[in-house]
């Protein structure tokens, strides 16, 4: 059965959201992933895997694909530790196009002077945009 509404409320009908409110607003996929140690997805929605293409390089790919390839990105990985502090963070591979409705490559870079890239413990990704 199909139930269709235009807006959704709470029980005293002084709070109500429009459903297209609801659709633009939600996550269409993420991932939690280990880059350290055993390397793999610990949690997601809507991610079928994950691939290490070498250090702090990664490629997930999504169930149900995004309608195009300008959907938004945003992501958050832990630094690793060590005697001098620095950040990693993340940003798309782009030499390589890997950017699709259902992949993106990213890799983990560092912070620190002389550093490139390197394998985070933590990573998670969330993909917003429209389902195909």
């Amino acid at each position: 059965s199909i139930l269709r509404v235009n807006t959704l409320t709470d029980a005293s009908s002084n709070n109500s959201t429009a459903m297209s409110t609801i659709n633009q607003g939600t996550a269409k996929s993420w991932v939690y992933l280990k880059g350290t140690d055993t390397f793999g997805i610990q949690d997601s929605f809507n991610t079928t895997s994950a691939t290490d293409n070498g250090e702090g390089d990664y490629t997930t790919v999504r169930a149900n694909a995004l309608s195009n390839t300008t959907y938004a990105t945003a992501g958050i990985c832990s630094a690793t530790t060590g005697g001098v502090g620095h950040y990693n963070f993340i940003c798309e591979n782009v030499d390589d196009k890997v950017r699709t409705t259902t992949t993106l490559r990213t890799w983990i870079l560092n912070s620190q002077s002389g550093q490139g890239s390197n394998d985070a413990p933590d990573y998670s990704m969330t993909f917003m945009g429209d389902l195909a």
